[in-house]
């Protein structure tokens, strides 16, 4: 029993070290992606929609829990004392659930990443007024119509159980939504764009999995 508790207890400490290096590298990944994109195609690649409206409440909530999420790993690696005001899930802070956070939190990620580089130059964020050109439905898309968003649920899941916590079940709960909402409104503007092809591949393909 003590043995296990003092497992639990390295992963937990070794997390603090992990989560804000991962998250770093995060934030890094994606202004990195977005300015060489952007440099590349000399055009805009994030797309929040009109303000205030459906898709801009969906950006402006994922970029600004993204921030809070990757500060709050940068104070625990500073502050430990942190985790005194995050409302930790301790029942939950078993070496089984935090291995498994971590895992799926790297593995959705990753499988991310990988969908990016699948779309390479045609990558971009929110609702591209003038795009797409045509609905991709091979590859990943064969299996899921929204694999690069079902990477990133995955890595939120893991996010929650890596840090059990009110604090990440909130990212969590707001995360899942964000992603339902944005999903939904660009799959209603693929349907206006392509009404009879996003049709038929709607039918034939998953939303998730």
């Amino acid at each position: 029993m003590l043995n296990d508790m003092n497992t639990a207890y390295d992963l937990i400490e070794f997390n603090r070290i992990y989560l804000a290096v991962f998250y770093s590298f995060v934030a890094a990944f994606y202004t990195t992606r977005i300015i060489l994109l952007k440099s590349k195609i000399t055009a805009e690649v994030i797309f929040p929609g009109q303000r205030f409206g459906t898709t801009w409440w969906n950006h402006s909530l994922f970029r600004g829990f993204r921030v809070m999420i990757w500060m709050l790993c940068v104070c625990r690696l500073l502050f430990p004392d942190t985790d005194n005001y995050i409302g930790r899930f301790t029942g939950l802070e078993e070496y089984c659930v935090i291995l498994t956070g971590t895992v799926l939190l790297t593995a959705g990620f990753l499988f991310t990443i990988s969908v990016h580089c699948y779309f390479g130059k045609e990558w971009r964020s929110g609702i591209d007024p003038s795009g797409p050109k045509n609905i991709i439905s091979h590859g990943l898309y064969k299996y899921s119509r929204n694999p690069m968003f079902l990477g990133v649920a995955v890595s939120q899941l893991g996010f929650f159980l890596a840090l059990p916590s009110v604090f990440t079940l909130i990212c969590l709960v707001i995360g899942w939504f964000t992603l339902l909402r944005q999903t939904l409104s660009e799959e209603q503007h693929l349907l206006a764009a392509f009404p009879e092809d996003y049709t038929r591949y709607r039918l034939s393909v998953r939303r998730w999995i």
